[in-house]
């Protein structure tokens, strides 16, 4: 039980941080600050890093719980 409630909240936390990242960049694309290309690439970095952190979240959770808690 406190893996999933850590891995839920942890996950909540990347998905802020990735969608404040996509206003930001939605941002400076608006401004022309970065072409339409890098936009999509960067957008697309975020989205891909955030996913692959949320679905190892409950694996390093396991692990660091055990080694904690020594169960």
């Amino acid at each position: 039980m406190p893996v999933i409630m850590a891995s839920i909240f942890s996950a909540l936390i990347i998905l802020m941080t990735v969608s404040f990242m996509i206003k930001v960049l939605l941002l400076g694309y608006k401004r022309k600050e970065i072409s339409f290309r890098q936009f999509l690439l960067y957008v697309s970095a975020c989205v891909g890093a955030g996913a692959v952190f949320a679905t190892s979240l409950p694996f390093v959770y396991t692990k660091l719980f055990h080694w904690v808690l020594g169960a």
